[in-house]
């Protein structure tokens, strides 16, 4: 299958990541092996973001249904926190959508860009 017409999913967006972005993005982390798996589980955005949050047992358990390497496991936990280490910081772009005047863009990045880094901090605080 060629993916050289599919750009990989916005960093910031990661939590409403699809599972096709999820896809292309384990294509760009060089873990593209486990795309099809991944699909057939139905591991979204939404999923990953609710990863930090396992336990021990759900770790294995995804590793397991997964047949995920765990080097490769760890590899994906370093790639989801570099992404969350960009939110905070600011680093990530954040786009203005097709409806949005040109008028009001710079009052919806900047608005847009601190509720995504809150967004990121609240899933860092959760328990």
């Amino acid at each position: 299958m060629i993916i050289s017409k599919e750009k990989p999913p916005e960093p910031l967006d990661f939590f409403i990541w699809r599972v096709e972005d999820v896809g292309l993005w384990l294509e760009e982390i060089k873990l593209g092996s486990y795309r099809q798996i991944f699909k057939e589980n139905g591991v979204n955005g939404e999923y990953l973001e609710g990863m930090s949050m396992f336990t021990t047992e759900q770790i294995l358990r995804f590793i397991r249904r997964c047949h995920m390497k765990w080097g490769d496991f760890i590899t994906l936990c370093k790639e989801l926190r570099r992404i969350k280490v960009a939110c905070l910081k600011g680093e990530q772009r954040v786009r203005r959508p097709w409806w949005a005047p040109s008028c009001i863009s710079i009052v919806f990045m900047k608005t847009a860009k601190r509720n995504r880094q809150c967004r990121v901090v609240s899933l860092k605080l959760e328990p």
